[in-house]
């Protein structure tokens, strides 16, 4: 964990917090895309056998939830959620510092063939959300979005554009507007955020604070 001041943002640089204004769209509509960086988040990659009893009742005691072992599937509860990334792997995220959860985690699963591992500070968070967020991701991914067959709560590892990412649809606002984080490594966020800006440019884009 890096010194509290020295610790950047991978997107820092690019100033979000005063851009945070409304850029507009065609014909004087709203914007129908909007994105801001959620940055450290706290992220474990979990490895450990699904058919292990002890391994799901020790996660499940922990996280005070089962782990999903559906592809594909998310879980959470109290602002810790988990994604399915393979058969044997998960990521569990948090908001709060990942140093906890995992010496939790790693006492409840003592003695057991598990492999935890913290690779929150390698990457960034990106939320896109909007009427259009849907319509400007489709243009990098080749990640079918439409929600019969990317149901909310889903998430899935693909690539936009030429970053290869981790996809999570949160779910649609009562408006109908889908939200997505976007896990990102932090070499690849500022590549990531100006090829997404652009591609939003067309329904009108905010940054969101």
């Amino acid at each position: 964990m890096p010194d509290s001041f020295l610790r950047q943002s991978a997107l820092a640089h690019l100033a979000l917090d005063g851009r945070a204004v409304d850029t507009g769209g065609s014909q004087g509509m709203a914007p129908g895309v909007a994105m801001k960086e959620l940055p450290f988040k706290s992220i474990i990659n979990l490895r450990g056998n699904p058919k292990d009893t002890a391994f799901l009742a020790a996660t499940s005691k922990t996280l005070g939830f089962d782990l999903p072992l559906e592809p594909n599937q998310s879980a959470s509860k109290d602002q810790i959620t988990a994604l399915w990334l393979a058969p044997d792997e998960w990521w569990i995220i948090t908001d709060s510092q990942t140093g906890k959860l995992a010496s939790k985690l790693e006492a409840a699963l003592s003695g057991q063939h598990i492999s935890l591992v913290d690779v929150g500070e390698s990457r960034t968070t990106i939320r896109v959300t909007g009427r259009h967020a849907r319509d400007q991701l489709a243009k990098g991914t080749p990640l079918d979005l439409h929600p019969t067959q990317l149901p909310a709560g889903r998430c899935a590892g693909t690539h936009i554009a030429k970053a290869i990412v981790v996809l999570h649809y949160l779910g649609d606002s009562k408006s109908g507007e889908p939200t997505y984080d976007i896990y990102v490594l932090r070499s690849f966020a500022d590549y990531l955020w100006r090829w997404l800006e652009d591609a939003a440019q067309e329904y009108g884009f905010q940054v969101r604070p």
